[in-house]
């Protein structure tokens, strides 16, 4: 059979003389003229974009064209028409019901009869699977390398908004008692929260009816005014709910929701994943009491810091904190209320230093914390001295106020030594000094 690209064409009327054979192809035929309108299209693209052949007769070809694809499909056209081949282009075009039909073209110029001939061939099943398989690449890739779940949640957004038209990205996550739903991360296009339909403010709703949904047809129905939603499910227990709406008039196809459900299943996973990690690390490395650092995140952190220290010719201070008078509390009053006086304790720390700052229980009635990027000598002390105030201020633990105060050394980063360990026991015998002196002190 003759190759349909170098078939010399005759006058417009006489395509339809080749359609009883055309129409046998799989492929889609089309026939385009100088002013870019189908003079001729196979019947095959019913099968292909859903439109009856009739229905695009006169129309303009780039209107059926993907929106962020009409550029560089213009470009395309344009060399085409300057007669070059064009072999295996490749582009979207809009379905009838709205989703996109990924295409590979090849096309020639016909100088004699002032057309485009083109042959077009489906290949979204293709790009589907490869879109599935570096979507699993992708996601356990952020999973591996983002930093919490918010920049996890980030870099899905990135990817689900690669494979399918999205203009109102959420993910929720319950709240303990189920009864609402917590909203975690959003992303708009374009970046306009105005944009968002009235739905939005009724977010449990939305979640509620994701969660009550036990089938994939119920999924394909939506779950309201375009809507999508998809429930992140660890086995039995819900995570949280994936929310989607893909813009006015655009629709997703059953192969969309196919593919959108195997990727939530993978964001399930690494989210899942992640969360996991992140509690492994807080066990690992803060104490589960406070909250605060543990003694190996500080050390590892005061490495740090005394290499940037070092290199950028800047002093840096660590203060040695402990309670007086700790053991009488837990004698006296019982170990719960010890427990809160240390959690009360980390707290007023934590608000009479800078956000940069590290703050660490080193165990016991013990605290250190790790100043950088001191700009006068003096700063140290005074950062000590707030401390110390803000601790022996009263306070009101189980109904009961208590009043304490702390011995506080001080260590210098290069005067008091140029490892962690020289500095460690500067701070500990400073402390250990300022308790001698009757305590309530900074030495």
């Amino acid at each position: 059979m003759q190759d349909p690209l170098s078939i010399d064409l005759p006058v417009a009327p006489s395509y339809q003389a080749l359609g009883s054979y055309i129409d046998l192809l799989l492929d889609l035929i089309c026939v385009v003229d100088a002013s870019g309108r189908f003079v001729y299209v196979s019947a095959s693209v019913s099968r292909i974009l859903g439109y009856s052949n009739t229905e695009l007769l006169g129309q303009a070809m780039l209107d059926y064209v993907w929106p962020a694809d009409r550029e560089r499909t213009l470009a395309q056209a344009a060399k085409v028409m300057s007669g070059e081949a064009g072999m295996h282009f490749e582009n979207r075009y809009r379905h009838k019901d709205g989703h996109a039909v990924h295409l590979s073209w090849s096309a020639r110029w016909s100088d004699a009869e002032q057309v485009r001939v083109a042959v077009a061939r489906d290949i979204s099943d293709i790009r589907q699977a490869q879109a599935r398989q570096r979507a699993v690449y992708a996601i356990a890739e952020a999973a591996q390398l983002s930093a919490d779940l918010s920049d996890l949640y980030q870099h899905v957004v990135v990817i689900v908004a690669g494979l399918l038209p999205v203009r109102h990205f959420f993910i929720a996550l319950p709240e303990p008692d189920g009864s609402r739903w917590q909203l975690c991360y959003q992303q708009h296009w374009p970046q306009d929260r105005q944009q968002s339909t009235a739905e939005l403010a009724d977010l449990d709703r939305l979640c509620q009816r994701v969660a009550q949904k036990t089938s994939s047809d119920q999924l394909a129905e939506g779950i309201g005014n375009g809507w999508f939603g998809l429930p992140l499910k660890d086995g039995s227990d819900l995570l949280g709910v994936l929310l989607l709406h893909p813009g006015e008039g655009v629709h997703y196809s059953a192969a969309d929701l196919e593919l959108l459900s195997y990727v939530t299943v993978q964001i399930t996973a690494a989210i899942s994943r992640k969360t996991m990690l992140l509690r492994l690390q807080q066990l690992a490395l803060y104490d589960s009491l406070t909250g605060l650092a543990n003694r190996t995140l500080l050390l590892d952190r005061l490495q740090a810091a005394l290499q940037r220290a070092s290199r950028d010719e800047q002093p840096l201070a660590l203060l040695y904190l402990d309670l007086d008078r700790f053991k009488q509390v837990n004698d006296n009053f019982g170990h719960p209320v010890g427990d809160l006086l240390l959690q009360q304790t980390a707290e007023r720390i934590v608000h009479a230093v800078r956000q940069t700052d590290t703050v660490a229980r080193f165990g016991g009635d013990e605290f250190v914390i790790l100043l950088e990027h001191l700009h006068q000598q003096d700063t140290a002390a005074k950062v000590a001295e707030k401390i110390r105030s803000a601790l022996t201020a009263p306070f009101l633990l189980a109904g009961r106020q208590l009043q304490i105060a702390p011995s506080i050394g001080i260590a210098l980063f290069p005067d008091h030594g140029s490892d962690s360990r020289q500095l460690l026991l500067h701070a500990d015998g400073a402390m250990y000094r300022a308790k001698r002196h009757g305590g309530d002190r900074v030495e």
